[in-house]
Order: structure tokens, then sequence, then C-alpha cells
């Protein structure tokens, strides 16, 4: 198993990609970077779901990933390159590679079999110089990648050293955790399910809300790491409602505006995304003012 599995373990920040009249806004974004890293977030994903990375060009995802490793002060930088094409996918490695790892998304829209799964995740790993961590949201993609087929890639496929698990569906990570070969890390892909998959044995969060609130996700994974279990459920009930909120239009919709209404970006996304509901406005400046 590869030794850049340990890097990936605590708190990940699923970057949110600020746009300023439609263009993507890279000041904003190293502004945005700099606070993560002053704040002890343990590593950083652009170009994810939160990322709107559909939307973004070629050209707008390596300038992207140059300033997040720029300003990432060293910190592990995972960055998302899937599709649902082998060679786009494959392309988008090439393009990125100067991440330390790509998240690969299960293939959307063509509804693969298992055995398709397996199949296209192998090539993906085999034709990659750095490590693969697995992303299944079935939600998102419209299929799942069950725990079976992710144990065999586990153990069969050396350059992939983890999962990012967003399925809620706990009798699969569960199964995924009690199974996995040595080394390989799971990952909560939803900040509400953290902190019972790190007790379950887990080893952390590709986290959404750690954009909006990183000291208090980093404090959240220092109490959990440390295996204090009573103040870390103390301080996840508190952050409960954000978790939950940042979620009730599709992401990142609500974090957007979240981080508008803090003054840190503009609350500006590309379509087919709009802005949020005044409905879902007021409940996230609820939230924050009870934070």
């Amino acid at each position: 198993m590869s030794d850049k599995l340990n890097i990936f373990k605590g708190c990940g920040t699923a970057l949110l990609t600020p746009f300023k009249g439609g263009e993507v806004d890279y000041q904003t974004l190293a502004t945005l970077i700099d606070r993560q890293v002053a704040a002890g977030i343990d590593f950083l994903v652009p170009l994810g779901t939160t990322g709107e990375t559909p939307t973004l060009s070629d050209n707008e995802k390596k300038l992207l990933l140059d300033i997040t490793i720029r300003h990432a002060a060293g910190l592990p930088v995972m960055a998302g390159v899937g599709s649902n094409s082998v060679n786009a996918t494959l392309d988008n490695i090439r393009l990125l590679s100067d991440a330390d790892a790509f998240l690969v998304v299960v293939p959307f829209y063509n509804k693969p079999p298992q055995r398709g799964m397996y199949e296209y995740f192998k090539t993906i790993a085999e034709n990659s110089p750095k490590p693969i961590i697995l992303y299944n949201v079935p939600g998102r993609t419209g299929a799942n990648i069950e725990a079976d087929t992710t144990l065999a890639l586990a153990r069969d496929i050396p350059n992939i050293i983890g999962i990012k698990e967003a399925s809620s569906n706990e009798a699969q990570i569960q199964k995924i955790i009690r199974n996995r070969p040595d080394g390989f890390t799971v990952l909560s892909g939803n900040d509400s399910e953290t902190l019972h998959i790190m007790q379950s044995g887990g080893d952390g969060v590709i986290s959404v809300a750690s954009n909006v609130l990183p000291d208090t996700m980093a404090k959240l994974m220092q109490l959990i790491k440390a295996a204090n279990y009573n103040n870390a459920q103390q301080l996840n009930e508190r952050l409960m409602p954000l978790f939950e909120n940042l979620f009730i239009e599709p992401n990142p919709i609500p974090a957007k505006f979240a981080m508008a209404h803090l003054g840190l970006m503009e609350s500006s996304l590309r379509l087919p995304l709009v802005a949020a509901t005044p409905e879902t406005e007021q409940i996230i400046i609820d939230t924050l003012q009870q934070l």
C-alpha cells in the first residue's frame, strides 16, 4: 500500500470555487486557502462537487490547482478528477498531475454494473502516477459502489488507497471499515456522519462545513483523534444544524451563501446552480447566529 496513504486523515476541506462577475476569483481563493491552513485543517480537496467542477474549463482547473498547492503550505492536496469516461478521467489526471492524489467519483449517468465499476477504477488506477481515492456519492451519480466491489479494489489494486463514502449506507460503510486491508483509508463524505464513522474506525472526513468554520472543524477532529468522545459529541451536536442546513438546497448553494454572509466571498454560482432562496438564506443566517 502506498506511503501516501497516511497523509489523508483527519479533516480535509472540499474547497468552494469563488466566482466574481462570472469568472473564477483566484485572489479570494488564495485568501480562503490561507484561512484553511491557519485553522489547522489536515488536507485540501479542490475540484470536487463543492467546487462546481463540471462548470470549470481545463485552464481554470489547472490554475485553481496551482493556487491551491502554492498556498497549501505543505498540506496534502487531493484533486477531483472523475468523469463518466476513462479517457476524460485520465485526461484530468494528466492535467492535474501536480496533486498528491486523485479523487475519482463513481461514473455518473452511465449506471454501470459492479463489474464495470471494478474495471473502470482498475484501469484508472493502473494508469495513474499518483494514488486514487474512490468517491461514492449515489445521490449525485445515480449508482452505488457496493462494499464488496470497494473491498476487491482495495485488496487487488495497490494504487487505490481509500474511499470517500457519501452513500449514508451505514451497513455498507461499516462493512468496508471491518474488512478493508491494512492502510486503506475510509473518509466520511457527510459532515453529519463523521463522528460515528470515526468512532467505528474511520479515518476522517472530506468536509463542506469546514469551508465555513474551519477552526471549529479542526477542533472537532482533535477531540475525536484524542478519543475525547464526550466533548466531541457535545461539539458535534452544536454543529449538527450547520451540517444539515448546508444541504437544504443542493451543495454548494447554502455554503456559498454562508460564506458571503460572513463576508468571505460572493454568493455567486454558475448555471445550472442558482442563488439560495430567501427561505434558505434566513435559515443559514439563523444557524450561524446560533453558533
